[in-house]
């Protein structure tokens, strides 16, 4: 099998350069990832533990099988997004593996705002449930919520993606034959009882699980009937008298043991070893950040980044001579066989035709695709508009939409427009798509949008015999720039659940692998493509 070998290497003044720059991107990302993880405030969190429950992240710890990892959906999602501060949008989403089973986990946060859904802690569920859909894996509800947000209603509960969502989804896996499994070990009020209720199987914990559709403040103004929690819906009450709970749990520990022996009985499928033995890189992984250029302007380059990604640095290239401006072949990563298409420049005719033929190829054969982000989009201009840019960037759009296989998403550097689009962005259903701290997207460049609109204003004073000096038109430019600078961050793309995750380029590897091994083992889909404009 033909071998990358890249020409920059560790030591190099461009290298050290660009790793200088990586790290102080990466150091504001930490800040940022550690505010998540740390769930609501000290007295929140004391509160908590004194109540004898574990964080949600103490219970996905020991619900998973041990020194096994836990591949976080939304991490950063709800970050700054709020008045309030909604760490991780009060919900820890994932895969992780129980009693040797790909699992999604879902586990309430009841630090931040006791649990309560905000509109992005419905968003992040509803996207754990499409993960979970789409990879035919089982769903565990760690829940303790005390509903909806009331103040923030109208983004919660009438839409097609809001609340309802969350419960239509577990009717429909179930009759999927996914399980779904619930532990209540807090509280679940309102709307939010329709989890454990609607679930295959629910355990429900002594003293600090309740289950009820109206709670005890609810109860004595609708009735007048004064009534305790634990009187009203708790575990005694939902085992031994309504039926709504299938187990008795004593403690936080010995519900999550119940989960793990529920997950264990035979019918539910484990996880896809990979077909062949995985192999890393002939050149280390931990390049990757003196890989990507300082300057973001400036390319990254697209071998350099496949010799310490792919299993034994192998890659066979496919039109290897044809439209270079997009990288197209086959490799494995973590012995898992995957088709890559990675940017080398911009888009023209000739690299989207290579790479919508490229992506019928894999889909002939089952094979996933990995698209490495890295494009300002489709080349412009008098010429390649007649020579039909338009029909040929079309061609790649419809091949990725259409695509059935396993698809996966990386912006390694720049993701702009059609570009984004066309190298499978959100819009296209990639399995699972992140960021690397360095990267960028938006619908065009700052630099590109500040000049459009620079023009636009030219024009209109203009037509009124104006003109604007080279220091006004860089004055109007610079808040755009600013504008796009900010809102391009992966670190408010993942608080808004545009990507699932900003991944170190270290851990590209790893992260892929739990992916693409998640994906091995789904069905397989036809696929069928729509008509190609020829």
């Amino acid at each position: 099998m033909p071998v990358i070998h890249p020409t920059l290497r560790a030591g190099s003044a461009q290298f050290e350069e660009n790793l200088r720059a990586y790290q102080a991107t990466r150091d504001g990302l930490r800040e940022a990832q550690a505010r998540s993880v740390q769930g609501g405030e000290e007295k929140a969190r004391a509160l908590h533990h004194s109540r004898g429950k574990l964080m949600a992240r103490e219970r996905i710890a020991r619900l998973i099988d041990p020194a096994t990892p836990f591949l976080e959906i939304g991490q950063l999602a709800g970050h700054e997004l709020y008045d309030d501060p909604v760490p991780s949008a009060a919900i820890v989403t994932g895969i992780g593996i129980i009693r040797g089973r790909a699992c999604v986990i879902m586990a309430n946060d009841a630090t931040v705002k006791g649990g309560t859904y905000y509109p992005m802690t419905v968003k992040k569920q509803v996207r754990a449930q499409a993960v979970a859909r789409e990879n035919a894996l089982p769903c565990v509800y760690l829940v303790d919520s005390g509903g909806a947000f009331l103040p923030m209603q109208e983004d919660l509960f009438p839409d097609e993606q809001h609340f309802g969502r969350i419960f239509r989804n577990i009717a429909e896996m179930s009759a999927l034959g996914l399980p779904q499994i619930a532990a209540v070990m807090g509280s679940c009020t309102a709307g939010g009882a329709y989890i454990p209720a609607m679930c295959d199987e629910t355990v429900i914990v002594k003293q600090t699980g309740t289950i009820f559709l109206g709670g005890p403040q609810l109860v004595q103004a609708a009735t007048g009937e004064i009534v305790d929690a634990q009187t009203l819906g708790g575990a005694d009450v939902h085992t031994r008298l309504s039926g709504v709970a299938d187990h008795f749990a004593e403690d936080d520990t010995h519900a999550l043991s119940i989960v793990r022996d529920i997950i264990a009985r035979p019918g539910v499928r484990t996880y896809a070893p990979p077909p062949a033995p995985p192999r890393p890189p002939l050149y280390d992984p931990t390049e990757l950040p003196g890989v990507v250029n300082a300057n973001p302007k400036d390319p990254v380059r697209a071998h350099e980044i496949l010799a310490r990604l792919l299993d034994a640095s192998e890659f066979v290239p496919y039109r290897e001579r044809y439209g270079p401006t997009i990288v197209c072949g086959t490799g494995a990563i973590g012995g898992y066989p995957v088709g890559v298409l990675i940017n080398d420049g911009v888009l023209f005719s000739e690299s989207s035709q290579k790479a919508a033929n490229f992506i019928e190829l894999c889909s002939q054969t089952g094979l996933p695709l990995l698209f490495l982000h890295n494009i300002s989009g489709f080349m412009v201009g008098q010429e390649y508009e007649a020579g039909g840019i338009a029909k040929d960037g079309a061609k790649m759009v419809n091949a990725v939409s259409c695509a059935r296989v396993p698809k996966f998403s990386v912006i390694i550097g720049g993701s702009y427009g059609a570009g984004n689009f066309a190298m499978c962005g959100r819009a296209f259903g990639p399995r699972l798509m992140a960021m690397w701290p360095n990267a960028r997207t938006s619908v065009m460049g700052g630099e590109q949008a500040a000049t459009v609109l620079s023009l636009v204003r030219q024009e209109q004073l203009a037509k009124k015999g104006q003109a604007m000096t080279a220091q006004e038109i860089e004055a109007f430019k610079q808040p755009t720039r600013d504008h796009y600078e900010f809102h391009g961050r992966p670190v408010y793309a993942a608080s808004r659940l545009w990507v699932d995750a900003v991944v170190d380029p270290v851990d590209t590897r790893d992260w892929l692998t739990l992916g693409l091994a998640m994906a091995a083992a789904s069905p397989r889909e036809e696929t069928r493509f729509g008509t190609f404009r020829m």
